[in-house]
């Protein structure tokens, strides 16, 4: 599976679900309840999860807009890493901290989906990651003003193209919360 050696364990990667990127988001509400869902699931699972959080002008270090939506909390083992950009991987310790845990298998729920979400899952299967996309757990704002198209459809074709998007020797797909399966963590 994996292209990663000696990387039996799964994650769920948590990303930007903060004040200041939720605030406008598509079904913010359901969409936050589900990835607390996911949460528990893995957390019962005994499989690692990594927060992610961006930082940016719009979004500066300890602003109330930076800070994590109240609903989530990290617990205190969790690993959180800072990004800038949009692929989360990019000038972080995502990958030291991936690699310290033996992880190979992440899947992959936040905001917004087409940005850091979409970059995200590119970096990861690009460096050899196994990348999942939980297709009920992640949106965007609506940016239709600006050309785009509405939430909704955003979100509809990110989950289309993710399910038949493949690479040599590595597995992606989408998955709603329902059929994710964390599996036995592997660590002894």
């Amino acid at each position: 599976m994996t292209t990663l050696v000696n990387r039996p364990n799964t994650a769920l990667l948590v990303i930007d679900v903060q004040n200041g990127v939720m605030e406008n988001a598509y079904d913010r509400d359901n969409i936050i309840a589900t990835i607390g869902t996911l949460l528990d699931k893995a957390r019962a699972a005994e499989a690692d999860v990594v927060w992610v959080q961006h930082n940016s002008d719009e979004l500066p270090q300890n602003s109330e807009g930076w800070q994590y939506v109240p609903e989530l909390v990290r617990r205190v083992p969790e690993p959180l890493v800072h990004k800038a950009y949009g692929d989360s991987f990019e000038e972080t310790d995502l990958e030291s901290v991936l690699a310290a845990r033996g992880i190979g298998r992440l899947f992959v729920a936040g905001a917004q989906t087409d940005a850091c979400i979409r970059s995200t899952l590119h970096g990861a299967i690009a460096r050899g990651y196994d990348v999942t996309l939980v297709g009920d757990a992640h949106t965007t704002e609506d940016r239709s003003l600006f050309g785009a198209p509405t939430p909704d459809k955003v979100i509809a074709h990110t989950n289309l193209y993710w399910q038949y998007h493949r690479a040599p020797g590595r597995t992606s797909g989408t998955v709603n919360t329902a059929d994710v399966d964390f599996g036995a963590s592997s660590r002894a």
